[in-house]
């Protein structure tokens, strides 16, 4: 009789498993978003008009946030109470006019062209260049920062992309799958992309722990990570994300590449860089599983869509630029570019 090999002890996440708590409020939406999550009964407040950009962006990103980790001493029930739903339906109108106004004009593309398309957008600069910045100019202190505003992303990076799988069909969902299986470390914990960035946190003092670092983050920051959620958690937006995620791969060589370079700069170990040296590996394959097989064969399914993927890339450029501007702008004028000074940073 054979005996079975010990199974080895599952691999502990430097992310954690525990939800974040409930950030701060900013404004009226998020107050009535918190009472709500807290089980009170929210004051009556006008979801229309004008609201500040962080209120509105962290109230919509609340909202979305039951439908991922959740918050901590928040019913998991709430994640389809109809209240919240009816209330993140008017928020995401306000975001998606904001989006549409930061996109400009859309035109019509003809399914043919798509790739091109998103290889002409892929080509474009775009402006200064916040990875070039950081791998020749900034500090390390910049870099923590910057650092800070990635987690709420890349500690979910594969997520939001994740609700669009059961949406797609053939050669598209098998390429999505594969660039998502990648993400998620091919099945081991310890090479899962979340798991890779909470390492370069903890390389740089940083709290690795999911939503650590809400309360710093500006809404500039938030803003594309409620992109992603919303074409994800709509089926409507399915083509956007397919657009959303092909640009992201088919740019994410060089800036990765400048990212670990300035971390090399700064005397990091190569641990700390892996992160960002695992995306330079894998994405040159990416970017063409992405436009070749996932753009390509959802676009030859759904031809109706191709303005939705073109459309899904250029939110991503638009609330990029923006990102990035709000950063430069920041560090030039020797300001932090967190909502909260950087020596508030807690570290491990």
């Amino acid at each position: 009789m054979t005996t079975p090999s010990p199974v080895a002890a599952p691999a502990l996440s430097l992310v954690g498993a525990s939800p974040p708590p409930l950030p701060g409020a900013r404004g009226p939406l998020t107050a009535l978003v918190l009472a709500r999550l807290r089980g009170e009964v929210p004051r009556a407040v006008a979801t229309d008009g004008h609201h500040d950009a962080d209120d509105l962006a962290l109230a919509l990103y609340c909202s979305y946030e039951l439908h991922y980790r959740g918050f901590a001493g928040v019913d998991p029930e709430l994640e389809w109470d109809t209240e919240l739903l009816a209330l993140r339906r008017r928020l995401e109108a306000r975001f998606l006019a904001d989006v549409a106004d930061a996109v400009g004009p859309r035109t019509t593309v003809a399914p043919a062209d798509v790739e091109a398309t998103l290889a002409a957008l892929a080509a474009d600069d775009g402006g200064p260049s916040l990875s070039g910045f950081l791998a020749t100019e900034g500090t390390v202190e910049q870099m923590r920062e910057f650092c800070v505003h990635r987690s709420a992303y890349q500690l979910k990076e594969a997520d939001p992309h994740t609700w669009c799988v059961p949406r797609l069909s053939g050669s598209a969902k098998a390429a999505m799958v594969e660039i998502l299986t990648d993400e998620y470390g091919d099945g081991r914990t310890e090479a899962m992309h979340s798991e890779l960035f909470a390492a370069t946190l903890g390389a740089l003092g940083l709290d690795p722990q999911y939503g650590a670092y809400l309360d710093h983050l500006p809404g500039v920051t938030l803003a594309p990570i409620n992109l992603m959620s919303l074409f994800g958690l709509h089926r409507r937006w399915r083509g956007a994300l397919v657009g959303h995620l092909a640009l992201f791969e088919m740019t994410s060589v060089g800036p990765m590449s400048r990212y670990s370079a300035a971390l090399e700069r700064f005397g990091l170990p190569p641990a700390a860089r892996r992160f960002y040296d695992v995306h330079v590996d894998m994405d040159v394959h990416h970017q063409r599983v992405a436009l070749e097989e996932m753009v390509r064969g959802f676009v030859a399914a759904e031809p109706e869509r191709a303005d939705d993927v073109v459309f899904g890339a250029m939110a991503l450029t638009a609330l990029e630029a923006r990102f990035s501007a709000h950063l430069l702008e920041s560090w030039a004028g020797g300001r932090s570019s967190l909502r909260l000074p950087s020596a508030a940073l807690s570290s491990t």
